[in-house]
């Protein structure tokens, strides 16, 4: 049995306490020592564990290797000292991004501990006593008032018109009616647990008195506090493939490297000359500068995304959102308007259609299509005014409300109407009541006096006499008509109140419930909390980009499945958490494939819809902004909250926070998501095949000197010269590559498969064309010019080698020219967009050649970079190093158009 299952008799006897004496003294202490403090415990990882933990990465580990190595040859002597500086300088960087990252985690915990109730009202030895939340314990009587936040999960036991907001916890964005009564099912959600309080929730109206049932870690937010912390989404789509990339990148480069050092010892060089050329080789393959590309690529991603009022709090979600092809997406408040609105009103037998969504005041009333005017229509304007006598809510200046949000609905409606409040003056009220299911005013109003009341229809049609016709006279009342009507609008899941009216005498100054019969039924008003145009459109977005859309809520079925449909999601279907409680993972698996309604969900269902679809391979964001759906944003691989309403909590549980909680923020997110992916595309399409370029030479040189002499003396580039290239390439090339406008048509198709592989066969065939295209160039322009360094395999001049070097330094960065200006785009021809469209790479191109020119002819540079300046004619020839790569890749790119279908 549950709490909630049991009477209030019962409940204070399995407690063994007094209603009225609460627990004694002693009886606490033995209480405090078996249950612990009421707080959330969560164990926490030391820095000093979480930064250790950045370096287990299988790139960082090779990195690593690679500097102690150069290191270790620095202190023999050998020029690799800048090498071994920028290795260790990118690990570092890494590392204490990821660390910096990764400690947001804890976040959600210390926020989800943060609303924890400092202090409470407690019964204890027969007195009222104020003391430390942390000091509850099960059997405690707490006290609440109007505006007091529940500090422990209760069972009422006493109640006076008690309201909670529950809307952090369950997603229901209208304060829940609280009772006494027991609920007689075993897997009730939060939402419909009527009888208890929940640690965190807070009175909105009313008072109430409960025994604390569960504390600390026990409660509902304590639960919540665990699967946070329990919830793994695993690595992002972008993690698994870069492990995978890297893994076989390492495996390549090891195997070739020792090739390469064997093959030297093997043709007769010494073991150090031999050495000295494998590790070159692996300087010169290994992207050391990619991890802080990518970085560099999500960061100005995550920017552009903010501009579009989406925060990236993790970096990888930048990339991941491109991959989504599931949103489970809450809806009070991010699908909907989180605000109710009358949408519909029924007077004089006629149906109004009202326009307006939210608490803006402009809208207006129609029938059919036809506007109509309310002040001619007396019906629909006597009922829109005890709609707004009959009313304690007010709307300030900046838009928002104090008090219920269904008052504030009416209220707005009556505002659309032109009625005002200084026509009119409350005398007496008698407030809404659970169990009366009414409110009634008597209000003075253009010197006469009426009873307004509204309330349940069919509670008001019980009191109601007459009807008001259409010339604002009483006509007969058809009660059955107003019930159809009634449930007509419930049918649209529109949450419906009656209205009526009776005129008393001058100087009637009494109201009581005696009085409120015999009244005159003016009307009915309809409204729900709307869905936000936006977001239907961008639910349109999803399905044309082939994403599901999938509605997660508190909410009731009914509405929720009406909602879906104003929005374009299937709602043929919808699924209860009480159905969800009775299935298993096997069917939950088949049924998320089916359905896109659940309701009444709680939050380990949320958690629960995640894990489902990612075990059928989707990539699935979950939007959320109570404490309830941290869980589940945790677990999603991308995990959305609200920035506007969303708690604390759920901020610190996500990956992303949308700025101004609207859902057709995260589709403008998708699509920068797959700009992302794109960018990386290129960023790799550009990175490996140079460095594979500049592994060739090495390994071209190794060859060679068996036949030519000269690669025997001296390398095509020093390995300060290839890191060099790799710095500036890095930064000046390949960081401006995701300065290019988006392509277009990013949302017409499907999403990429979350497996697709970054090494597929345009990598490799990119790899091995490029390699060739642009290290060929920097054989012949070394050999040309430095075969007279080289008689009868003796060096006979140093500088004429040298300057041969400084030349093949630059043969190379003008391939990396001819390539760069057409990888802009992996598919289509350079000729086919503007030269100067990309004025980022324009710069960067300009700059690399500026700054080149310092290692050329800045005598102390020569001596770092062994380089040295070449004559003048030699330029010619070194300027037409541009073209082999850009022809080999335009080549190419036209080849795949006529045989293949690019994919965008």
């Amino acid at each position: 049995m549950y709490w909630h299952q049991l009477t209030v008799d019962e409940v204070l006897a399995q407690l063994n306490v007094d209603a009225k004496q609460g627990l004694d003294a002693k009886e606490v202490q033995n209480r405090q020592q078996e249950y612990g403090k009421n707080e959330i415990v969560f164990s926490k990882t030391p820095a000093w564990v979480r930064f250790l933990e950045q370096f287990k990465d299988p790139m960082v580990i090779i990195l690593l290797l690679t500097a102690s190595v150069t290191g270790t040859l620095t202190l023999f002597g050998s020029p690799m000292l800048p090498d071994t500086i920028v290795i260790v300088s990118v690990v570092i960087l890494n590392a204490v991004l990821g660390f910096v990252q990764e400690g947001k985690a804890q976040g959600a915990l210390e926020a989800l501990r943060n609303m924890m109730v400092s202090e409470c009202m407690v019964i204890r030895n027969g007195n009222i006593e104020r003391i430390p939340s942390s000091n509850l314990v099960p059997g405690d009587i707490v006290v609440l008032e109007s505006g007091d936040k529940i500090p422990a999960d209760i069972r009422f036991i006493e109640l006076s018109n008690a309201h909670v907001d529950e809307s952090s916890l369950t997603g229901e964005s209208v304060p829940v009616e609280k009772t006494l009564g027991v609920i007689n099912t075993d897997h009730a959600v939060s939402g419909d647990q009527y009888n208890m309080g929940f640690s965190g929730t807070y009175l909105t109206s009313g008072t109430a008195h409960g025994v604390v049932v569960e504390s600390g870690g026990r409660t509902a937010f304590g639960r919540i506090a665990n699967m946070v912390q329990t919830a793994d989404s695993g690595t992002t789509p972008l993690q698994r493939k870069m492990t995978q990339f890297i893994h076989t990148l390492i495996k390549a480069i090891v195997v070739v490297g020792l090739f390469n050092f064997l093959y030297g010892i093997y043709i007769g060089y010494e073991m150090s000359y031999s050495f000295l050329g494998a590790v070159s080789l692996v300087v010169a393959a290994i992207p050391e500068m990619l991890p802080a590309l990518i970085t560099a690529i999500l960061a100005v991603s995550g920017t552009m995304m903010a501009s579009r009022k989406a925060l990236i709090r993790h970096l990888s979600a930048a990339e991941t959102l491109g991959a989504v092809s599931v949103i489970c997406s809450d809806k009070t408040g991010t699908l909907t308007q989180n605000r109710m609105t009358v949408t519909h009103a029924y007077a004089a037998r006629e149906s109004f259609n009202v326009s307006g969504v939210g608490y803006d005041t402009a809208g207006e009333f129609s029938i059919d299509g036809r506007v109509v005017s309310p002040k001619a229509t007396p019906a629909l304007y006597r009922m829109l005014e005890i709609g707004f006598h009959c009313n304690n809510s007010h709307i300030n200046a900046q838009g928002g409300i104090v008090g219920d949000p269904t008052e504030a609905a009416l209220k707005v409606s009556a505002y659309k109407a032109g009625i005002a409040k200084e026509d009119a003056h409350r005398l007496l009220e008698i407030p809404f009541d659970s169990a009366t299911k009414f409110m009634a005013v008597l209000v003075r109003l253009n010197g006469e006096r009426y009873i307004f009341v509204k309330g349940a229809p069919e509670v008001v049609l019980g009191m109601c006499k007459y009807a008001y016709d259409a010339q604002g006279k009483n006509a007969p009342l058809d009660k059955e008509m107003v019930l159809t009507q009634a449930g007509s609008f419930a049918a649209e899941a529109l949450r419906t109140l009656g209205f009526a009216f009776k005129r008393v005498g001058s100087d009637c100054s009494n109201l009581t419930h005696e009085d409120i019969e015999g009244l005159t039924f003016v009307g009915l008003q309809g409204m729900i909390d709307p869905p936000k145009p936006a977001a239907i459109k961008a639910v349109e977005q999803c399905k044309r980009a082939g994403i599901r859309t999938i509605m997660v809520t508190g909410d009731h079925p009914d509405t929720a499945k009406a909602v879906a449909q104003k929005l374009g999601i299937e709602a043929q279907r919808s699924i209860t958490g009480s159905q969800l409680d009775t299935i298993d993972s096997d069917t939950l698996e088949r049924l998320v494939e089916e359905v896109c309604v659940f309701a009444r969900v709680a939050p380990q269902h949320k958690r629960d819809i995640a894990q489902a679809l990612q075990k059928n391979g989707h990539i699935v964001a979950m939007t959320g902004d109570g404490v309830n759906d941290a869980p589940a944003l945790k677990q999603a691989d991308i995990g959305i909250s609200m920035g506007i309403t969303g708690t604390e909590v759920a901020r610190e549980s996500s990956d992303m926070v949308l700025a101004d909680d609207n859902f057709s923020t995260i589709v403008d997110a998708v699509e920068e998501g797959r700009h992302v992916w794109t960018n990386l595309q290129k960023a790799i399409l550009y990175t490996l095949p140079t460095n594979a370029a500049q592994a060739l030479l090495i390994m071209g040189a190794i060859v060679l000197a068996a036949f030519i002499p000269l690669f025997g003396v001296r390398f095509v580039l020093e390995p300060v010269q290839i890191l060099w290239i790799n710095l500036l390439d890095s930064v000046l090339l390949t960081l401006p590559l995701m300065m290019e406008q988006k392509e277009k048509r990013l949302l017409d198709n499907p999403p990429r498969k979350a497996d697709t592989p970054i090494i597929d066969r345009l990598f490799i065939e990119r790899v091995v064309i490029m390699g060739f295209a642009i290290s060929l160039p920097g054989f012949f322009i070394y050999y040309h010019f430095g075969s007279p360094a080289v008689v009868n395999g003796e060096l006979v001049d140093t500088l004429l080698i040298t300057q041969a070097q400084t030349a093949a330094f630059w043969a190379i960065l003008l391939a990396h020219f001819g390539y760069v200006i057409s990888a802009r785009s992996i598919h289509d021809s350079v000729f086919s967009f503007s030269f100067f469209s990309n004025k980022w790479l324009l710069g960067g191109i300009m700059l690399s050649v500026l700054i080149r020119l310092i290692p050329t002819f800045i005598p102390q540079a020569n001596e770092l970079f062994r380089s040295a300046p070449f004559p003048i004619e030699w330029w010619p020839l070194i300027l037409l190093c541009f073209f082999p790569s850009f022809i080999a890749i335009e080549v190419d790119k036209l080849i795949r158009k006529k045989t293949t279908t690019p994919k965008h």
